[in-house]
């Protein structure tokens, strides 16, 4: 019996793109293969949405590196809630906001000065935990050498959180730039890439046009070494502009090494 299905001229296409593209049909409807195929990638893009972060290992990878964490939470109460209201994951829980106040006072006993950091970094859940867990460290390990002379702050982990979360946590912790590793929206060829938003003289009330981002980080996209390098220009941009978001434009393209990600598999 002859094979139904008919294969698809742009076929080749498929080497350059994990796009659903060229996928062939089986008279008038989708291969049985193509189907299936759509089917798993719509349930792992549901899983890393409802996904929890785990905190503990998180923080135990950033302990292993010497880098002191504080972990809180926003408004929140659950995973529900912060998927039914966004504006909840916007704001911290009193209780951080008390953890983030007692850090600061610290930091300021310790080191005798009331200095600010030039910029603290929030290892946040968003809508993709697996993004963050998979990504979010080694990526702060590659742009933390590229910022040798930069005094960082403690790694702030963020549960149930949204992108302006950053902001709250930056001004009260009297940083000068906020960056947050956050998990963004899966798509059904990508439940784990990882957002970057950096956030100029972080302030509640900040917009989106106050705001850089940098997208797509995982091995298959933007990967480390590349996301590190541009994020680093950002940084250095912003403190000699005196602003971000939209005054602020990356021109790091002539700078980026070479995408050391993994190869595109075969389709």
């Amino acid at each position: 019996m002859s094979d139904p299905s008919t294969v698809d001229p742009w076929q080749d296409l498929r080497a350059y793109t994990r796009a659903r593209i060229a996928l062939g049909r089986a008279g008038s409807s989708q291969p049985t293969a193509a189907l299936l195929a759509f089917g798993v990638a719509h349930a792992q893009a549901r899983d890393a949405v409802h996904q929890s972060l785990d905190v503990a290992v998180v923080r135990g990878d950033c302990d292993a590196l010497g880098w002191p964490t504080l972990h809180v939470r926003s408004a929140a109460d659950g995973r529900e809630s912060y998927l039914r209201r966004p504006d909840l994951g916007r704001r911290l829980h009193a209780e951080s906001r008390g953890h983030l106040a007692a850090a600061c006072r610290e930091r300021v006993a310790d080191h005798h000065s009331a200095e600010p950091a030039d910029v603290v970094f929030v290892i946040a859940d968003g809508l993709s935990a697996i993004a963050v867990q998979r990504h979010a460290v080694p990526l702060l390990v590659a742009v933390r050498k590229l910022l040798p002379d930069w005094a960082i702050g403690l790694v702030v982990i963020a549960e149930q959180s949204r992108v302006a979360l950053g902001d709250e946590i930056g001004a009260a912790l009297g940083a000068r730039q906020v960056v947050m590793l956050i998990g963004e929206r899966p798509g059904l060829s990508s439940p784990d890439s990882l957002g970057i938003y950096l956030t100029y003289a972080p302030r509640e009330g900040r917009t989106d046009a106050e705001r850089n981002c940098i997208s797509n980080v995982r091995p298959e996209g933007l990967s480390y070494a590349q996301a590190a390098a541009r994020l680093a220009f950002l940084l250095r941009g912003a403190r000699a502009l005196g602003r971000s978001g939209v005054d602020l434009k990356d021109d790091s393209d002539a700078l980026l090494p070479a995408n050391d990600g993994d190869a595109l598999p075969s389709p």
